[in-house]
């Protein structure tokens, strides 16, 4: 038997805590990792992720279907398929679906902070499940 495994995002459990669907497909608790995670966004239109940043951690996002609306400590990035973003470590960042049609991104984030309840910090209230875009300046 083989001690590597590969895992579908299907196997995962979503997390919609910050809004849309996030799925960490390969990190510690899925795959034992040990430096950072890999995951799926997907994004109805419509939905966002509440800002956040990574005190600890850079995040890299690969936009693989649709566009998303990436807002960058208040600045506006478009981000369609076939591109990426770096978010660096303690940069505020907001990511929406203003279009008609899903979207998703593969992500990833290294290092990992040394406790995972310090990963993250919130700066605005996060979503209930398939609420709307906030309007909000610079987004």
């Amino acid at each position: 038997m083989s001690r590597f495994t590969a895992i579908s995002a299907a196997q995962v459990p979503p997390n919609r805590r910050r809004g849309g669907e996030l799925r960490v497909v390969l990190g510690p608790a899925t795959a034992g990792a040990t430096t950072g995670f890999l995951g799926v966004l997907r994004l109805a239109p419509g939905e966002h992720v509440a800002e956040h940043y990574h005190p600890y951690s850079e995040e890299f996002l690969y936009v693989t279907a649709g566009a998303m609306v990436v807002r960058l400590d208040g600045e506006r990035l478009d981000v369609r398929a076939g591109e990426g973003v770096l978010v660096p470590k303690d940069v505020r960042h907001r990511v929406w679906n203003e279009t008609g049609e899903d979207a998703e991104a593969v992500f990833h984030l290294c290092p990992l902070a040394p406790r995972p309840e310090l990963g993250h910090v919130d700066t605005e209230p996060v979503p209930a499940a398939h609420e709307p875009v906030l309007q909000v300046e610079g987004g």
